[in-house]
């Protein structure tokens, strides 16, 4: 096909799609098939070597494989799924790409579309999908001839890609995907920046630059303004702060990083913070904020500027410019140096890491076999916790959780994911046996497609953290946490994919190295007892200013 905008020619609506989705740059589609996709699928096999399509076992694994890939690429990813049971089963990955800033394309089938919201009781009907759509990603439209598929297309990329990026939807109605008509495939939409305000940068190098104790807190609206955050706090001898998804954005190992728990013990002190591309949620509602802290805010969201509370200084913009500019402003003269103080709180936090055993000894083991740019995907488990705190990560996108969802079960599937969209970096996925059972039967994908990721289970028999909560908070009543597992390693076996079992870290450590080098799907069975409780690391108590209350506190 031609490069710019083609002309008018005829094809049918699934076409139209099909090409659409090469123009913009997606080669990999998800999903599963069913009748009301039928012509999209057909026209997916007659592109054959332009477009790959991975089939799953369940539309869950379809959508967090997406959600997987647009997390280690920053790409925009697809998949596609039939209606009503379909778009129910992948729903959750949607409200995580959501929660996650990730540009995720939905594609979802309908019911024929004189029918749509009617009430006959067709295959896969549900009322009012595209509402329902609209619940949980940016925008939702439908397709509805040949002749605007392009154009939905373009239009919903572009809205996924620009400002915030969040998931979209598209569907399309059964007998509206191999409807021909003349159709054109326009090239991606520009996408456009909101114009740098230059009076709010002078105002916040005013502040940042004065400031004798500052401090950064970075999310993942941060990750491709890594060299711009790290330049910036060289410069002022700032520390960098991360948790979740902001880690990696200045490599953890760097002389001004530091964990989530030795940020809340910064947080007391600090006369400026620069938070950028972060909700900063748990510092402004639990940690405190006072008139002696200047808060400066860089991000793409103008509502996530004041959502809690208006800070001295909000810059919307790309991160990465914004803080070009910053930087520009900020006085040059060498600060003193922090690091006899940054030591005094390693110290502090390696004494408390220490006591988490043995979720520390085995994040080490997994991070001597991993290699230097290898993805770690956590999962809502003891280990996966404690990572998000002290598993070391040198670069952008090399370590993914699930954001504020934080939804048991989404591991694996986002681990394949992210393996397909990069596969010449070793992945692994860190996961309890609550959450791998939500997508076990996926080694089938993986071994369909040759998909070589390795799953590390931490085998606790239960539903740890719900076993905990109700061991302290309940008196020791247990009920529903308790689970039955099957023997991991056959199960692994049965499927065709390399199994071990590892007992210790040391095990765990060598077993992982033996993975990664077969390059074919692999699982680990790590049996564990219960772990010490990390929470207290996490959920840390007030520092400054009174209480909230009230909205726009």
């Amino acid at each position: 096909m031609e490069e710019g905008n083609t002309p008018m020619a005829r094809m049918s609506t699934a076409e139209a799609v099909v090409e659409s989705l090469i123009r913009h740059g997606i080669t990999t589609l998800y999903g599963v098939p069913g009748v009301h996709n039928d012509p999209f699928f057909d026209a997916i096999h007659r592109a054959s070597g332009r477009i790959r399509m991975v089939h799953t076992r369940h539309e869950q694994t379809a959508g967090y494989m997406a959600l997987g890939a647009a997390l280690a690429t920053g790409r925009p990813q697809a998949f596609i799924v039939v209606p009503g049971p379909g778009l129910l089963n992948a729903s959750a990955s949607l409200l995580t790409a959501y929660a996650m800033d990730a540009p995720v394309l939905a594609l979802v089938g309908q019911i024929p579309q004189v029918s749509i919201d009617r009430g006959f009781g067709h295959l896969h009907e549900i009322h009012d999908q595209l509402g329902l759509l609209r619940h949980i990603t940016k925008h939702a439209a439908r397709i509805r001839h040949p002749g605007e598929a392009g154009e939905r297309v373009a239009e919903a990329l572009a809205i996924a890609c620009s400002g915030r990026r969040r998931p979209v939807a598209l569907e399309c109605a059964i007998d509206v995907w191999g409807r021909v008509g003349e159709a054109r495939i326009p090239d991606p939409i520009p996408l456009a920046s909101p114009s740098l305000d230059e009076d709010a940068v002078d105002r916040a190098a005013g502040i940042i630059g004065q400031a004798k104790r500052p401090l950064i807190v970075v999310g993942g609206g941060a990750m491709d303004a890594g060299a711009e955050v790290q330049a910036i706090a060289e410069r002022l001898e700032a520390p960098v702060v991360s948790y979740r998804r902001g880690r990696g954005v200045v490599p953890t190992t760097h002389r001004l990083a530091l964990s989530f728990p030795e940020g809340h013990r910064l947080w007391k002190e600090a006369d400026a913070v620069l938070a950028v591309g972060t909700r900063l949620f748990p510092q402004q509602t639990a940690w405190g904020l006072d008139e002696n802290l200047a808060v400066v805010r860089v991000d793409i969201d103008a509502e996530e500027v004041e959502r809690f509370r208006r800070p001295a200084v909000g810059i919307v913009a790309d991160a990465a410019p914004a803080l070009r500019a910053l930087l520009a402003r900020l006085p040059a003269a060498p600060r003193p140096s922090r690091e006899a103080e940054l030591a005094w709180h390693r110290a502090w936090f390696a004494g408390e890491l220490a006591k988490l055993q043995p979720q520390a000894d085995f994040l080490s083991a997994i991070r001597a076999a991993l290699p230097a740019d290898g993805i770690f995907v956590g999962e809502v488990t003891q280990i996966g916790f404690a990572a998000r705190l002290a598993f070391p990560v040198f670069g952008p996108r090399l370590q993914l959780s699930p954001g504020y969802q934080d939804n048991l079960g989404w591991g694996y599937g986002a681990a394949l994911g992210a393996k397909v969209a990069q596969p010449d970096r070793a992945v692994v996925s860190v996961i309890g046996d609550g959450g791998f059972l939500y997508q076990a039967n996926e080694l089938a994908t993986a071994m369909h497609h040759n998909i070589p990721v390795v799953v590390i289970v931490f085998d606790d028999g239960a539903f740890g953290n719900v076993r905990r909560i109700q061991e302290q908070r309940y008196g020791n009543r247990l009920i529903a946490c308790d689970l039955t597992n099957p023997d991991f390693v056959s199960y692994a076996e049965s499927f065709g994919a390399a199994a071990f079992k590892a007992g210790t870290p040391a095990a765990l450590e060598e077993a992982l190295r033996k993975a990664i080098a077969l390059d074919r799907p692999a699982l680990i069975h790590v049996p564990v007892g219960p772990m010490p409780d990390v929470w207290d690391l996490i959920l840390r108590p007030r520092v400054r200013g009174a209480e909230p209350s009230g909205p726009g506190f």
